[in-house]
């Protein structure tokens, strides 16, 4: 069982720039495909980020290319996203989610665990 927490939401001006992070503990971080997600107020929730378990593939959204980046840490059981040029439509409550099946398939939405989620507001 992985527990996992973000951090790192807040509000911030349009053009801004914010760092989420999500810990994991309680498995083998480095063993999990990791994703961020997102979910605004009466959308779906939406695949933004993910990383393979080693950090060699990544995919995004259309929508955050260019301007967010993911990363992990495996020494330090953590992924982060990097947001920059934040736009007011990137608002949303953001959550990370570990993947552990051994291919990168972050599309699929076959995630296992899922943190409490943090949120983001950009002012426009």
């Amino acid at each position: 069982q992985v527990q996992l927490v973000e951090s790192g939401g807040g509000l911030v001006q349009a053009g801004g720039s914010l760092r989420l992070s999500c810990a994991a503990s309680g498995g083998t971080f480095s063993s999990y495909n990791m994703g961020w997600f997102r979910q605004a107020p009466g959308k779906e929730r939406e695949l933004v980020a993910a990383v393979s378990r080693r950090g060699g593939s990544t995919y995004y959204a259309d929508s955050v290319k260019g301007r967010f980046t993911i990363s992990r840490d495996n020494a330090k059981n953590t992924v982060y996203l990097q947001m920059n040029s934040l736009r007011f439509e990137d608002t949303a409550v953001y959550y990370c989610a570990a993947d552990r099946r051994i291919a990168f398939s972050p599309t699929l939405g076959k995630y296992d665990y899922w943190g409490q989620g943090t949120q983001v507001t950009v002012s426009s």
